[in-house]
């Protein structure tokens, strides 16, 4: 299916794609847990560090206190990105123009050029659900999120970039049959909203074995030429074989492969090299020691090189063995939520933000 493309235009693409082109190479996520550390390590393997502003600041939108003074002392040396966790733009819930509004104050603050969202929902009129849901891919839903993308742009004065979700079950469309496919949904969105894509290889991947797709096919299906940001991180497999994306991992071969397919598709579509595409590593908790982390840094950059000396893309082969291994067929009821992870002593992603 194909939508028409809307006429509005952002008038800030010049500065957002300046943003971009001065990050680049292999990020880390910020988390406080890991400041004494990071404070005494060598910091010069990671290129830039991704930072969600609801954790650092208060209820009323403010910062303050010491932790932002350790938090100013770094974003002074090191290049920073805002990816934030509770936009909710798939909402029926009004737009929170308050925290965009926050948003901006702590990216021009930090001097911080790139903002990236999820392209899913986690509030509603009731509140935050702390959890990240799918949006129904249905034409309705595509203007309803690009119409609020745009307003969030505008608010921003820039392009965001919204990231492909993961999800643990088939969203319900109220007897309306969807009108696409997940990836034709993401495109149309993009296409509608004139907005960014930040490509997570990972959800990908847990999304690809939960349900039974070629994650590689899949990702053919993206629009690759919109990639502002990439993320990879490690997840959980449960013993029933379900996936669940928690950055509480190192990072496998397979998503490594994939990230690698990732960089030659969006070299052939822009003629952008991998290392112009900055990817950040995600862990969330579960943190070994800075140096292994520094480590799962660097071999980003090092597939970044490599891909540089190679511009063949992955070939997906057809048959049962490039498809999902552990596929649970009972997923199109399945839902996780934070109660049902923190009794097996896990943590979502997203799922508690600590504020300050």
């Amino acid at each position: 299916m194909t939508l028409p493309l809307s006429s509005s235009i952002i008038p800030s693409k010049d500065s957002t794609a300046k943003a971009i082109k001065q990050l680049g190479g292999a990020g880390l996520g910020f988390r406080r847990e890991l400041l004494a550390e990071m404070g005494k390590a060598d910091l010069s393997d990671i290129d830039f560090f991704e930072i969600s502003p609801e954790n650092w600041l208060n209820s009323n939108g403010q910062m303050g206190g010491q932790y932002h003074k350790q938090l100013r002392s770094f974003t002074e040396q090191h290049p920073f990105v805002c990816h934030g966790l509770s936009l909710s733009i798939g909402s029926t819930a009004p737009l929170d123009t308050a925290l965009l509004k926050n948003i901006k104050a702590f990216m021009q603050t930090h001097d911080i050029g790139l903002y990236t969202e999820h392209l899913s929902w986690c509030s509603d009129t009731s509140g935050h659900l702390y959890d990240l849901l799918p949006i129904p891919c249905t034409e309705e839903a595509v203007y309803w999120v690009a119409d609020r993308i745009k307003q969030a742009q505008d608010i921003l004065g820039q392009q965001i970039g919204f990231e492909n979700a993961s999800y643990y079950f088939s969203p319900p469309t109220n007897g309306v049959s969807c009108d696409m496919s997940d990836a034709e949904f993401i495109s149309a969105v993009a296409n509608e909203a004139d907005c960014l894509l930040h490509l997570d290889v990972n959800n990908i991947y847990v999304n690809s074995q939960n349900f039974g797709f070629d994650a590689h096919d899949y990702l053919r299906q993206l629009p690759l030429e919109r990639t502002c940001y990439l993320h990879v991180a490690g997840h959980h497999t449960e013993e029933d074989g379900l996936i669940v994306d928690t950055h509480g991992a190192s990072v496998i071969d397979p998503v490594w492969a994939l990230l690698s397919d990732a960089y030659a598709l969006i070299k052939q579509k822009t003629g952008r090299p991998a290392s112009a595409l900055p990817t950040c590593l995600e862990r969330d908790f579960n943190f070994p020691s800075m140096d292994d982390l520094i480590d799962e840094v660097s071999y980003i950059r090092q597939l970044q090189l490599q891909s540089h000396t190679s511009d063949k893309p992955y070939k997906s082969q057809t048959g049962s063995a490039q498809k999902a291994t552990l596929t649970n067929p009972s997923l199109s009821g399945y839902q996780t939520n934070d109660s049902q992870l923190a009794n097996q002593g896990l943590q979502t992603k997203d799922g508690q933000h600590d504020l300050i």
